[in-house]
This record gives C-alpha cells, structure tokens and sequence, in this order.
C-alpha cells in the first residue's frame, strides 16, 4: 500500500488542481514523484523519463482542461505521473501486469489519454490532427504534445512540425530536453517568468519569448543564447523554429513549477499559431540512482527504493540479445568489413558488446530507422557487411526502405530481428508479431528464425557469410534455453531445415522460438501412445520442399508453429504445398500462428496461451487433425 499523501488524497482528477495555489502544486509534484518511485519499485517499468516529466506533468494539467484540452504525450513511456493524476492512481500496481494498466497512454482505458503511444515521433501529427478537428467545429479544445529531444530527432516529427507551421493553427509543442542543462537558475528568470501572468493582453507573444533572454544577466544570456543555436543550429536571432512558423519559447527549467506554470498560463492566454516551449529537464529528477544511472533506469525490473538495487532474477542460460552481441563481435574481429547500425538502441541490442571493441564500426542513428535502413544499404552497397539490428516491432517504421532501397537492388544488408513475437509487459504495441509476413513476401530475401541460442549464433555466421542478397533472422526477447554453443563459424545451408526428432503419427514443423513448446506438445502426445516428428524449419524463404515433402509423405497431419501474424511461414507452407499437390493425398494440414487480433500485455507464457499457441493447445491442435478428442493439460 502507498502511503497517504495530504495533496495528492486529494486529486481524484485533474479539475481538483485547480483548488491549488502554486505552492501547493510544487508541492504535489514532491508527493507525485515519491509515490511514482515507490509503485516503480514494486512493478518494474519505465522509471526515469516519468520522474522528468513529474512537475511538468502537474503544470499542464492545472493549466489546461482535459480531457478537452487533448495532452498527446510522445511515446508515453513518461506517462506515469500524467496516469496518477487522471483517476488512476488507485490501479498503479497493477502497470504492466495482465489485466491492468497499460505501461503507454491507450485511448481504450482512459479518456484522458487522446491517442495511443509507444513507438516516437508521433505526437505533433496527432496533435496537429486534433487541432483540425478543433477548427472545423468538433468538441474539442487546445492540443498539447510534449516530446523528447531523442523523439523530436525523427523525421517524422520534422515532417509534423513543418505542417504544423505551414498550417499556422493554434497548438502547442512543449520540446522535454533532458540532454541539456542550465545553470545556475537565478532568480531572474523566475521573476521575469512570474511577472507573465500581468502582461498586457495586447502584448505579442513573440516579445514575451524575446524578453526570456532579456530577463538573464549577461553570461546566463549568453548561455541561452548558444543553447537556442545549439539546438536549432541557427545562427540569427530567428531559430529554426520560429522560422518554421513556430514561436519559441525558452529554456524554461522543466523542474520549477511556477516557471512551468507561469509559461503555460501566458500561452495558453495569448497564443494564436503554433508555439514551442523548450522546457531542460533530468531523466531521472530526485531519485539518484536513476539520475546517475538513466539509461539502466530507463526501464527497470523492481528494485528496492533505498539501495536502487533491481531485483532481477539470475538468467539460467545467455540472453539472445547478449549472444547476438558476442556473437558478432567474434565475426568482426575476423572480418574487417563488418559494419553495424542501430536506431538509438544500442544496449538494447547488444551492439554496445562491439562497440566496446570496435567503437568505430557500430553506428547509432538515432531515433531513425528508415535513415538507418537505407545508410546501411549504402554500405552494403560500397562492399561493406552490415548488420542492421533493430527490434521488429520499430523494423516495421523502415519498412519502405527495405523494399525500395534494399530488396529491389538486391544489396546483401543483414537484418538483425530482436524482439520477434510476444514480448510480456510492453504489450501489443512492442510485439514482434509481423516481420516474417513483411520480408518473406518480398523477392530475394533470404529469413531465418532462431529456434535457441546456439541456432542465433549459427545464423549470425550465416549472415556474414551471405553475399547474395538481403537477409533476417529473428529471435527472441529474454533468455536462452540453455543449449550447447557450436563452435565459432558454423554456417547453415540455406533453405535447409533439420529433424529433431522422429515419430509415426503426426509432425510438427516449427520456425523460431517456439520449438521448446512443440517439444513438450510431442511430450504430451506421446502419453497418449501418439508419436510426433519434430522438425525445425529455420527458413522461412527459401523453404526447404526435401523436408516438407517427407514430412507429408509420412505422416496423417502437419502442423506449422510460428511465433508470428497470419500469412507468414505457415502461409507460404500452405501456398507450397497447395502447388505442388502435398495436399491431394488425404494430409491433414494446421497452422499454429499468432491470431487475427492484438494480445493484450501479460507475461509471455500468458500471452502466448491466450494467442492459442501453449504446449497443450498445440497438442489439441494436433489430436483436432487426427480426428481425436482434446489433450487435457501439459504440467
């Protein structure tokens, strides 16, 4: 249980800020960050952009009325604070968890949250969007997006931000920087912001951001001064934005409320087009161990509050992501041509593994993945070896890119697929459920998927040693089963699948991750004196036909299992078979894939059970083939 908290008892919704005088909501932000640390702490989650954004959090909603006024929050992995506030404080341990609150704003659990939210860079189109609505007469009020310095490097924010200017509607951009500071804060800002709130209703809001400037003794000026050109890269007293039809306001010290409060107020009152607040904040604010340390607290496991200890559990075999890393890392030092890309993940997918050593050859792009894509298909195409590793759920943001720029010219770049299938508490937003369906599909593409550890490690010298055009292969979040690492450099045929083991009755062809539950499907079968074949396909495209057509040869029903959307590997099976006439001799023929609809976070192992696709279900799939009754349970 929290503990009380004498202000925020009092907010059941955002209208009760309003009760507030300003020092009461600085001292609410206190009591929202204390809570926000303890219910972090005992659910795991995204920890330090929420503790940046707890004072900004409160200012918007004691100056703006949502849900009319529409808060549009970028990514909404900072969301924490805004959630607490909006009569959801109640259900905060349950973030995350099946059942409960989403770890990202989502339209379906609160009206308080406009749009929905996972990926980046998507705020100011959907503000920009409420805005028309807003115009052409619908019930709606200001639209606010607040996005990240990290965000607001995407292109597709620029693209909003250039209609947005060339519209010329009244929105507001509030630009969270957490990579910059300014220091120290002096009282002039503060009184100069304070007096905002007195200006002259006919004074432009264009003069009051000049005045920000103005207010600071000459270093502090100065300081501002280089931080508007660093950001903007302008060199005149016109940034970027302003030029882009944007009034710019700032820096504003995103952690002091009457600065926030008195901003707000002032361009809530005057603004008449689009304006951008720069408001420097700290990932991580008041909580040391997450401000020392915000990339291992970006997100957290649970942890213990005094010590900032994560509680994470000890891995019984190497995590996927950290055998990719090591993995690659022995190829390079082998062949000096490999290159690798990643779009602002690096420890994410293990890529800071070879960036320790080879600093040189591992580029990070930044929040930019169709940049990505296509810089690495012009490496490839210079004769370079890259490795382009990006989770599949944000692969799909560069999709075009790998038609257009790397499949059509046929260029050998790698696809290193992180994060395929269901992935637990980020939820259907983060699941790696469509990747195999949108590069199986496409000519010359070459996509495999891990069945363990030891197969990505196989796959990883695959791809280096493939010349002949693009290739993926794909694996899961978390850790390994536990299997025996071959020896460095063990490169598998393409197109050749293997048979793990043998039975009479039925057979199972598995692609990916999901072999270990087929595995104990077969084991339940068997208890009912039914033997299964097990084979792992590892190729999606090419098929290996030899094994598929021994597989049907031999036995009553084939079943395909897929840690993927319909119309992936199961999809191009069917399609084989069905022209080649496996299918006219009587075979019993199932998919086993992800179904028609998103699934909802939970653990993995729920997740996947709700999809259909346990170790009993798949065994239920099986008997259904045969014609027999359903498998009770798999312990």
């Amino acid at each position: 249980m929290t503990q009380n908290r004498p202000l925020l008892d009092r907010v059941a919704g955002p209208a009760d800020l309003r009760a507030f005088d300003d020092a009461e909501l600085a001292a609410l932000a206190d009591e929202l960050r204390a809570e926000l640390i303890e219910v972090v702490s005992r659910t795991g989650g995204h920890l330090g952009s929420s503790l940046g954004v707890v004072e900004l959090t409160v200012a918007l909603h004691a100056v703006f009325r949502a849900p009319f006024d529409k808060i549009v929050w970028d990514v909404s992995h900072q969301s924490y604070p805004h959630k607490m506030l909006t009569g959801r404080r109640h259900r905060m341990d349950t973030l995350r968890q099946e059942g409960g609150l989403s770890g990202f704003t989502k339209r379906a659990e609160s009206d308080y949250d406009p749009f929905g939210a996972a990926h980046s860079s998507t705020s100011i189109s959907a503000a920009l969007g409420f805005t028309v609505g807003r115009d052409m007469g619908l019930p709606t009020g200001d639209a606010i997006a607040v996005i990240g310095d990290g965000s607001i490097t995407a292109g597709m924010a620029w693209e909003a931000l250039f209609n947005a200017g060339e519209e010329g509607r009244r929105m507001i951009v509030v630009l969270n920087d957490n990579d910059m500071s300014i220091a120290p804060n002096v009282g002039a800002m503060s009184r100069y912001l304070s007096r905002l709130g007195d200006t002259a209703p006919g004074m432009a809001l264009r003069d009051i951001a000049a005045g920000f400037e103005a207010s600071l003794p000459q270093p502090l000026r100065d300081h501002a001064r280089r931080t508007r050109h660093g950001l903007t890269g302008a060199h005149s007293p016109a940034t970027m934005f302003e030029e882009l039809g944007f009034t710019y306001i700032g820096p504003v010290d995103g952690h002091s409320v009457p600065e926030l409060l008195a901003t707000l107020r002032t361009v809530r009152a005057q603004a008449a087009g689009p304006v951008l607040i720069h408001a420097l904040t700290v990932k991580g604010k008041g909580y040391a161990p997450a401000e020392s340390s915000d990339c291992k607290y970006h997100g957290v496991a649970k942890f213990d509050v005094d010590t900032g200890a994560q509680r994470k559990s000890r891995p019984n075999a190497p995590s996927y992501t950290s055998v990719f890393g090591q993995t690659l890392t022995e190829a390079a030092a082998r062949d000096p041509n490999i290159v690798a890309v990643t779009a602002a993940m690096p420890s994410g997918t293990g890529l800071d593994i070879f960036a320790r050593r080879f600093p040189r050859r591992v580029f990070d792009v930044g929040i930019a993945e169709q940049h990505g894509v296509t810089f690495a298909a012009g490496m490839a195409a210079s004769g370079l070896k890259p490795f382009c590793a990006i989770y599949s759920t944000f692969l799909q943001r560069g999709y075009d890119q790998v038609v257009h720029d790397v499949a059509l010219q046929g260029l050998p770049v790698r696809f290193a697929i992180d994060r395929a299938g269901l992935v637990g508490a980020d939820g259907a937003t983060h699941a790696g459920a469509f990747d195999v369906a949108y590069l199986a599909n496409l000519p010359g593409f070459t996509v495999m998927a891990a069945a363990d550890e030891a197969e990505l490690a196989r796959m990883v010298a695959t791809a280096a040693a493939h010349d002949a055009g693009p290739i993926a292969f794909r694996y899961p979040r978390g850790e390994g089963v536990g299997a025996e690492m071959p020896e460095f450099g063990e490169v598998l045929e393409i197109g050749r699948g293997r048979v793990v083991a043998e039975g009479e009755h039925v057979a199972f062809l598995s692609f990916g991750a999901h072999l270990a539950e087929v595995s104990r499907a077969a084991e339940a079968l068997a208890a009912r004196g039914i033997t299964a074949t097990i084979a792992d396909a590892r190729f999606a495209k090419p098929l290996d036909t030899d094994l598929i057509a021994q597989l049907a040869r031999h036995h009553k029903a084939l079943i395909t299992v897929e840690q993927g959307a319909q119309g992936g590997f199961g999809a191009h099976v069917l399609h084989h078979m069905a022209n080649t006439g496996l299918l006219e001799h009587g075979l019993a023929l199932r998919t086993v894939t992800l179904p028609d609809r998103f699934i909802d976070q939970a653990s993995p192992e729920a997740m996947y059970r709700d999809a259909g696709m346990s170790a009993e279900q798949i065994a239920s799939v099986a008997l259904g083939a045969l014609g027999m009754g359903q498998i009770a349970s798999v312990a």
